[in-house]
């Protein structure tokens, strides 16, 4: 099978999801699994979103008491970065786990594994009660957590992208990233209710509600998960496969056919990947984490504002998101995902200059838009375009790995290197810079990555 220049299969059979779907039990299945990985990616980002919140609000005064405040908002945000740190080798681990026995395993493992990392970070005790053993505790389950999470979001684009229908990929696969913003939206409701405690009660037990309320999320995915069904495309792989093999042993062969192209050519998707990748994580961990904490911590501003943005951004993204995907569809993945990356290049600079108001609704605006750009709409875009851009053989592990590597340049470290950036300048012009060039980076790859819409996900190669 090949691809002409527009990424459209050539083959003459259909699609595996089509097939699935022509059925009344593949619609039930389809729905099944897009419930199950709208649930897991909520539950994911509930947690990330929570901790982020935490970092910015809470953890400096619990876990590091004894810092300056831009000192503890710098160690509360380390701590963060090692959950990325994780997330990459859980990708490699687990991606290949789900390329060789199937989707459904890991999405079962992985959130059992987030679930449970989550809700003993709300029973750790503080630095008042054990000492440094309280950050070292965070360290660890944000490791714990990060493992999971490394899969977690790979597998659940790639269960959405093999069972959505061709035509409405782009849609369909926002939905994972609908996920993500209704843990955001999760996450910062919950917290609007537990800041309205006294600050005795929140620091001493408060804010230990949300990670331990996580439990019920990752109790109720697991439930449903356990009763999916496989993927179409990974079923019709393993077919397949099979009939290969028994062809090769009927005629005795035991050759397997080798990938006889260049270095480059075997991973230009994957450098692909990790550019977009770039231009999107950076900025949204910077917009929804580090200027969440660089607004309540450094301006001074009331924490309920940051908070409050927080929680109108995630009630427009359930607008925006599946608007980008729609778009994608309707106009391909490339032109869309430029857009919103050049966007964010010209957000940067004006966006600081809104925020030294500290004016409430200046400042709630401003991290709407930033929001709204990096961590909703963009996001909606990259999850068909991931899906597509890898071959079915290893499609889990390349595209969780590039996304992981590209969240560890980008997103995982982006928090620690703002509030480092911070304290060498005094000023907020090395952040704003440090944000358009992420940006830049995404925007740049565009032009280097292929249009993949309508792609037949069960062809081997990549789609470069």
């Amino acid at each position: 099978m090949s691809i002409d220049t527009t990424g459209v299969s050539s083959a003459d059979a259909p699609h595996a999801a089509q097939e699935r779907l022509a059925t009344e039990e593949g619609r039930r299945d389809f729905r099944r699994a897009t419930f199950s990985c709208w649930l897991g990616t909520t539950m994911e980002y509930a947690d990330f979103a929570l901790y982020g919140l935490a970092a910015g609000i809470i953890f400096g005064d619990v876990f590091f008491p004894e810092a300056t405040p831009v000192m503890a908002l710098l160690s509360s945000f380390a701590a963060w970065s090692v959950g990325f740190i994780a997330r990459p080798i859980g990708a490699l681990l687990f991606g290949w786990i789900g390329d060789r026995h199937g989707r459904k395993v890991v999405m079962v493992a992985t959130i059992a594994l987030m679930g449970l990392s989550t809700t003993l970070i709300g029973l750790i005790p503080g630095y008042n009660s054990i000492g440094v053993w309280a950050p070292v505790c965070l360290v660890i389950l944000r490791f714990s957590q990060g493992l999971g999470a490394g899969a977690e979001l790979s597998g659940g684009t790639v269960m959405l992208g093999e069972y959505a229908p061709v035509k409405r990929r782009g849609l369909v696969s926002s939905i994972i990233a609908l996920g993500s913003n209704s843990g955001t939206l999760l996450a910062s409701l919950v917290w609007l209710l537990v800041l309205q405690l006294d600050k005795e009660s929140l620091m001493s037990w408060g804010w230990r509600i949300p990670f331990l309320g996580s439990m019920l999320i990752a109790v109720a995915a697991l439930i449903i998960r356990r009763h999916i069904r496989e993927t179409p495309v990974f079923e019709r792989q393993k077919a397949l496969l099979e009939a290969e093999r028994q062809e090769a042993m009927a005629r005795g062969l035991a050759q397997q056919s080798q990938d006889t192209r260049s270095f480059w050519r075997r991973t230009r998707a994957f450098w692909t990947m990790v550019g977009l990748r770039i231009g999107e994580n950076g900025p949204s961990y910077l917009a929804q984490g580090f200027i969440i904490g660089y607004v309540a911590k450094v301006l001074a501003v009331d924490k309920s504002v940051p908070t409050t943005a927080v929680f109108i951004a995630s009630l427009l993204g359930f607008a925006i998101i599946p608007l980008a995907g729609w778009l994608s569809d309707r106009f391909g993945r490339r032109i869309t995902y430029r857009w919103f990356c050049l966007l964010l290049i010209l957000y940067a600079f004006p966006a600081f200059m809104m925020l030294d108001s500290r004016e409430p609704w200046v400042v709630i605006s401003t991290i709407v838009v930033g929001m709204g750009l990096a961590s909703l709409g963009i996001f909606g875009v990259q999850a068909a375009w991931g899906v597509e851009l890898f071959g079915v053989t290893n499609r889990y592990t390349k595209m969780a790995f590039a996304k992981e590597l590209g969240s560890i340049l980008s997103g995982g470290t982006a928090p620690l290197v703002a509030a480092a950036l911070l304290s060498w300048a005094g000023h907020w012009w090395p952040i704003a810079t440090y944000f358009a060039l992420m940006a830049a980076i995404g925007f740049v790859t565009t032009f280097f990555a292929p249009e993949t819409r309508g792609r037949d996900l069960n062809l081997p190669e990549d789609a470069i």
